[in-house]
C-alpha cells in the first residue's frame, strides 16, 4: 500500500478503541482520523474527516451501530467520498451478519480475530473484495440450508412475519386458527434455531 489509508474507528468499548487506534497507527499504514463511542460523535467526526473506511462495532453507547449507514447515504456531500464499511463485531449470528451485509456492509469481521486478522480483512475490502468471517459465513449458509428444508406453508408464514405481520393478522390472511399459526411457527424456530422474533423478521 503506497499511500496510508484513512480510518474512523467507532467502537464504546474505551480500551478496545484505543487499543486499535494505536495499533493500526503504528503499523506505518493508517491514519485513524478519529474515534468516537456513539452515533453522535460519529456523526459530527464523518462531517468533518475523510475516510476510507469506517470500522463500525454495531452495539454503541447510543444505539444501533447500522443505524448510521442511512445517514451516511443521505449525506450528499459525502456521496463522492463515503466510506466503505467494515462492522468488527461479536455478533455472529445470522440476523446482524445478513442485516449488515443488506446495508451494503463491505466486510462483517468477528471481535475473537486479532489485529493483524483484521486488517488483513481492511486490505481485502479495498482490494474490492467483500470480506465475510469464516464464523459468521457459517452461519449464514447453515440457515440460508435450513430455510429450504420449510414446507410451503411455514415458508408462507415466515413471508408474513418477515413483512411484519402478527400472529392474529397472519391467521386472518391465511384463514386459519392463531394456534395453528402459533403450531407453525413453532417448527420454524426449532428449524433455524432462531428463538426471537425480531431476528426472525430479519431472515
Amino acid at each position: 500500500m503506497k499511500d496510508k489509508k484513512n480510518l474512523v474507528i467507532i467502537e464504546d468499548h474505551p480500551i478496545m478503541r484505543q487499543g486499535l487506534a494505536v495499533w493500526f497507527e503504528k503499523t506505518g499504514r493508517w491514519n485513524v482520523t478519529g474515534t468516537a463511542s456513539n452515533l453522535t460523535d460519529a456523526k459530527e467526526i464523518l462531517n468533518k474527516v475523510l475516510a476510507d473506511i469506517l470500522l463500525l462495532d454495531i452495539q454503541l453507547e447510543d444505539g444501533w451501530g447500522l443505524d448510521i449507514i442511512p445517514w451516511l447515504v443521505k449525506q450528499d456531500k459525502l456521496a463522492q467520498t463515503a466510506p466503505m464499511i467494515a462492522i468488527y463485531s461479536a455478533f455472529d449470528d445470522y440476523a446482524h451478519v445478513s442485516a449488515a451485509l443488506s446495508l451494503g456492509v463491505k466486510a462483517y469481521i468477528i471481535k475473537r480475530r486479532s489485529e493483524a486478522e483484521l486488517e488483513a480483512a481492511l486490505l481485502k475490502v479495498l482490494a474490492g473484495e467483500i470480506y465475510i468471517d469464516e464464523a459468521a459465513r457459517t452461519k449464514l449458509e447453515n440457515v440460508t440450508n435450513l430455510l429450504s428444508l420449510l414446507t410451503k406453508r411455514e415458508g408462507e408464514i415466515l413471508s408474513l412475519v418477515k413483512n411484519g405481520l402478527s400472529n392474529k393478522q397472519i391467521a386472518a390472511r391465511l384463514n386459519i386458527s392463531r394456534r395453528t399459526v402459533e403450531n407453525i411457527l413453532s417448527c420454524v424456530y426449532d428449524k433455524t434455531g432462531i428463538r426471537s422474533r425480531i431476528e426472525l423478521e430479519k431472515l
